[in-house]
């Protein structure tokens, strides 16, 4: 068997009940036995500012130890105003500085837009790609996952609909694939 890689995972929502954070779950508990998917959390760091940085604050330390002690890492996040959420885009520029010791460089990556609307958060999707070029992540082109209509992704209960179950299969498997393909000697 292979390594166990251990994947940070990057929930754009805030919302404790959202629906990217049950998806971001949802995929944990449906990831191949070579996954090992933890939620890092990004609600609580203060905005990117280099002045406080001279002496970073305890929670861009421990963002920092998170993402940079793991062996890959996963975006799961919504869509707003056709782009990133503001903590998701606080949490790339706190990982990416200071200057030179970036957390991200080289961590085989990979994005799911969830979405109620139609579209599934395209844009936000593509955003963040944008960025994920720039910090030398190896992003996974294929396949591309956009969850629209999210509100029915799970029952009152919060059970996950069978009828999205093989799309989120199929993602993680794929994501398990190219972490594995990708992952540094």
């Amino acid at each position: 068997m292979s390594k166990v890689h251990t994947v940070a995972v990057l929930v754009g929502s805030l919302r404790k009940q959202s629906i990217n954070r049950k998806v971001a779950l949802a995929l944990a508990e449906l990831a191949p036995a070579n996954l090992k998917l933890n939620i890092v959390e990004i609600g609580d760091l203060p905005l990117y500012n280099e002045d406080i940085d001279v002496t970073p604050p305890a929670a861009y330390s421990t963002f920092r130890q998170q993402v940079s002690s793991s062996d890959a890492v996963l975006f799961v996040t919504p869509e707003y105003n056709r782009s990133v959420p503001a903590p998701m885009k606080n949490a790339i520029d706190v990982g990416s500085r200071p200057y030179g010791k970036s957390a991200w460089g080289g961590k085989p990556g990979a994005v799911i837009s969830v979405s109620p609307g139609a579209i599934g958060g395209f844009g936000a999707n593509h955003h963040l790609r944008q960025s994920l070029v720039f910090l030398n992540v190896p992003c996974m082109q294929q396949p591309e996952a956009y969850l629209g209509g999210a509100g029915a992704a799970f029952d009152e209960a919060g059970k996950l609909s069978e009828s999205v179950r093989p799309f989120l299969q199929g993602f993680i498997n794929a994501y398990a694939d190219w972490v594995e393909q990708h992952k540094k000697a």
